[in-house]
């Protein structure tokens, strides 16, 4: 039987797992130890850059948020999971890695870096000549699901719960969390819409759960089947639970350093 959601505890204290950014949208998560968190901002580095179809509106001079519809992502380009992006943002260097071995590397700020990062992108997808993608670059406007810049936050204390009902492992990457936490009862995250998540001098307000869609049947790089649908995961979610809900966005109030580790007590 499913977990009744409704009475899970609202409050708590749990640690951070896990810490990362996702610097190419729909590419695996680039693993972080600390980061620093800014108010009204989202996490520093995430969903930089996208991979635009062509005519997307985005003027690189006036960079913007654009919606999903416009960028290569997992609900259509599932083989791009299989590929993980790290980014030096001191030298510009985006590297792309297959497998954990480096397939591709430029400078994304560069026009010739992009270019040759685009064309590797344009063979990996197996694309026609004419539907060469864009890399495009947005530090402050992430190319985020959502127009707000928010941090995703995911309770693997739920992720476990839910494997519980799938008999079947379930990678966390899948939900391409900012923060994994732990060491909090399953689903007590949806009873902290506007509560107070407190880590070191951070404050995150979290606004609301996050609903989920076919892009967490893929298996994520690092998984065997890497890039392949599988679990059918917002139909079991529904089926077992009565929502397609797993983790929750979260805004930055007070600004401050997180890492690896740290205590989150939930206010």
């Amino acid at each position: 039987m499913a977990l009744d959601t409704a009475n899970a505890r609202p409050g708590g204290t749990g640690s951070i797992a896990a810490i990362h950014r996702y610097p190419v949208k729909s590419l695996t998560a680039e693993r972080l130890e600390r980061a620093v968190l800014a108010p009204g901002a989202a996490m520093p580095g995430d969903r930089r850059f996208a991979l635009l179809r062509p005519g997307a509106p985005f003027d690189p001079l006036a960079p913007a948020w654009l919606p999903k519809r416009h960028c290569f992502a997992l609900v259509k380009e599932e083989r791009l999971a299989q590929l993980a992006a790290r980014f030096d943002a001191g030298t510009g260097m985006l590297t792309i890695e297959r497998d954990g071995r480096p397939v591709a590397r430029g400078d994304a700020t560069s026009p010739v870096g992009r270019g040759l990062l685009e064309q590797f992108f344009q063979a990996f997808l197996a694309l026609p000549p004419g539907a060469k993608p864009r890399l495009a670059e947005s530090a402050d406007a992430p190319f985020a699901d959502q127009d707000l810049p928010l941090l995703s936050i995911l309770n693997l204390a739920s992720v476990r719960d839910l494997e519980r009902v799938a008999r079947a492992p379930v990678d966390p990457l899948r939900f391409r969390a900012n923060l994994h936490l732990d060491g909090l009862p399953p689903w007590a995250e949806h009873g902290w819409i506007d509560r107070v998540l407190e880590i070191g001098a951070a404050r995150l307000t979290v606004i609301e759960r996050i609903g989920r869609c076919a892009a967490i049947d893929v298996v994520p790089s690092g998984s065997p089947g890497a890039g392949a649908r599988d679990l059918a995961l917002p139909r079991l979610l529904s089926q077992a639970f009565g929502h397609c809900d797993m983790g929750v966005f979260a805004k930055v109030s007070v600004g401050g350093e997180i890492a690896a580790g740290a205590a989150v007590a939930v206010q």
